[in-house]
């Protein structure tokens, strides 16, 4: 069989859509060595994250390009059994296709995004959920959004298959995080983390109310506000909220950071907090608690079932609310004991493997129906 994925995202700081291009094509070919992998890229940094067995094809970056002309022409020219996409399939796709669609905020909260995103999102992938074989999202929580919003499709073709946090999200030395943050980011108080692009629903203006609040109460806390994500067309307001805010010296913007320095930043925090107002998964909760940090987040969209009890639960709505969270981990070391535990558990039961041999099993299902993929014999070791 020959399996295509749409993997423009990689190398382009395309974040949730990149981590989850680059982790199935890398768990791909040792599932099923038997198949072919094809991957479109538009990106010159981005053949490093593919595996040397998989074809590459070039596609532009630009969407209009890629999608009304590469994309037809490549499947014409060389056509594979199947095509998966995120979010938006080419035009006139000559084969099937199966779409993961992460959640459809541009449908329940067209607010977070700019007007021409939010249109063109809601034109696109209801023309391709409508002709897709199967849609796959990560949790039951956009399972339902997807159906609520889209009533046409059959519930039995779209399927919840979670995403996982990459294995190079694990517990490292305390020490050796700090002194690397020292060294690149040039950081050394202790700090409170929050990672996601600066846009409306991640919630950053909340909580850097929630952090003015904390330490307007608790004058004695020495830790600092580390915001990690690039910017995007909203940043200036949450960056006008850190400025007019009286804790500005205390707040920190590193922007977009790679995953090694990602990882030193999950070591090296006292907590990990994520107020985000929608999340179709929330892989950031994940990858802090496979880091072994304490975890506090909202109590909202797909967090809850994420992060399943191995997380304070907050009202991302009420700066009081996450204050409090904050200020209960911080001030309470066997809370924070506890918390690190129960996440560092719960992250085991999320692999990328899984998660690859699932999307696979799907594939036969679309591509070769009736047609059972003999199974690899490596056991799941991989986050």
């Amino acid at each position: 069989m020959r399996f295509a994925l749409d993997a423009h995202a990689l190398g382009r700081h395309l974040t949730g859509n990149e981590v989850y291009a680059r982790n199935l094509l890398q768990n791909f070919v040792g599932l099923d060595p038997e198949s072919e992998f094809v991957a479109y890229l538009s990106s010159d940094d981005a053949a490093a994250w593919v595996p040397a067995s998989c074809r590459t094809y070039r596609v532009s970056a630009n969407p209009f390009v890629r999608l009304g002309l590469d994309f037809p022409w490549k499947l014409r020219q060389d056509p594979p059994d199947l095509l998966h996409v995120q979010y938006t399939a080419p035009l006139a796709c000559p084969v099937p296709v199966v779409v993961s669609v992460h959640d459809v905020s541009f449908l329940e909260h067209p607010e977070y995004f700019t007007a021409a995103r939010a249109t063109q999102l809601r034109w696109t992938v209801r023309r391709t959920v409508r002709v897709a074989a199967r849609v796959v999202t990560g949790s039951d929580f956009s399972r339902r959004s997807i159906l609520r919003c889209y009533p046409e499709l059959d519930e039995r073709h779209v399927t919840v298959i979670p995403n996982a946090a990459s294995s190079e999200f694990r517990p490292v030395s305390r020490e050796s995080a700090t002194d690397a943050i020292r060294e690149e980011l040039r950081f050394t108080a202790p700090f409170i983390l929050s990672v996601g692009d600066l846009q409306p629903r991640k919630n950053h203006v909340g909580l850097i109310a929630a952090f003015e609040c904390l330490v307007r109460n608790n004058p004695r806390l020495p830790h600092h506000l580390v915001l990690a994500g690039k910017s995007t067309w909203y940043a200036e307001h949450v960056y006008e909220a850190a400025r007019n805010s009286t804790v500005a010296d205390r707040i920190h913007f590193p922007g977009f950071v790679s995953d090694r320095q990602l990882l030193w930043l999950y070591n090296a925090c006292d907590l990990f907090v994520f107020p985000s107002f929608y999340e179709g998964f929330g892989l950031p909760v994940l990858e802090a608690m496979a880091c072994g940090r304490a975890v506090a987040c909202s109590r909202a969209s797909a967090l809850t079932e994420v992060a399943d009890g191995a997380a304070i639960l907050f009202d991302p709505e009420s700066a009081d609310e996450i204050a409090r969270a904050m200020l209960d981990v911080l001030l309470d070391p066997e809370l924070r004991l506890r918390m690190e535990r129960l996440g560092l558990q719960r992250s085991t039961h999320f692999h990328w493997r899984e998660t690859a041999r699932r999307t696979l099993d799907l594939y036969y299902e679309v591509a070769a129906p009736g047609q059972v993929r003999r199974p690899c014999s490596t056991p799941v070791t991989q986050r």
